[in-house]
């Protein structure tokens, strides 16, 4: 066994210099935390830094996904929690696609008065600062809709998806997104369609144009 010799007391660091050591460290912590955590995680930039380093644009997008995030709970409540949870990345989106196409209703024989008429409409809405409201189709299974949608500049976050009771899906998602054109098929019979938020800070006018077979077309706040 090896004993190691205990240093003499004048190579030890004084009370002062442990105090010194301690205060640098605090305020590297705080250098830190000012310049780099708060612009990059909260948006909150301070010194300027943050902008400079690209660190407050993560930091707001992150704040903005954790707002829709909340706003996405909140409308799923407010709606009787008809859609369950919402698809988070492109993975959750196939897993949800599939368990739908199992739980969902079988298909209409679309003979007769279950078939929905083949229609075109042009929807316009206005969404004011932070506000976000849904349009639904309502559809059958195997309905197919094409649709085009656009702002006119300022930018929305999106979210395409259908509900139906026991089943839900998105189609499609995004941020940050002045239109979009494309064509989806009904997975289930439900409401399917879309919800925008506005997290601009002027009045932003959506114009959706739809055609295919569905039903009444239904407004959400």
């Amino acid at each position: 066994m090896y004993n190691t010799p205990v240093p003499p007391k004048s190579e030890l660091p004084s009370s002062a210099q442990l105090l010194k050591s301690t205060i640098l460290a605090i305020g590297l912590s705080a250098t830190v935390l000012v310049t780099v955590v708060l612009p990059s995680e909260y948006g909150i930039d301070p010194t300027g830094i943050g902008k400079v380093l690209g660190l407050q644009e993560m930091g707001e997008i992150k704040s903005q996904l954790a707002d829709e995030a909340e706003a996405d709970r909140q409308r799923s409540s407010a709606l009787g929690d008809r859609s369950g949870s919402t698809a988070t990345d492109q993975q959750t989106n196939v897993i949800g696609r599939f368990l739908a196409s199992l739980i969902a209703t079988p298909a209409y024989a679309h003979d007769g008065q279950d078939q929905y008429d083949q229609q075109t409409d042009e929807t316009t809405l206005t969404l004011v600062p932070g506000e976000g409201m849904e349009l639904k189709l309502e559809m059958h299974k195997g309905d197919v809709v094409e649709f085009g949608w656009k702002t006119g500049g300022p930018v929305v976050n999106f979210n395409l998806h259908g509900e139906a009771e026991g089943a839900s899906v998105t189609y499609e998602k995004g941020r940050a997104v002045a239109g979009k054109t494309g064509r989806f098929q009904a997975l289930f019979d439900g409401e399917h369609g879309w919800w925008w938020r506005n997290r601009t800070g002027e009045n932003v006018t959506i114009v959706l144009r739809t055609s295919g077979r569905y039903g009444d077309i239904k407004h959400y706040r």
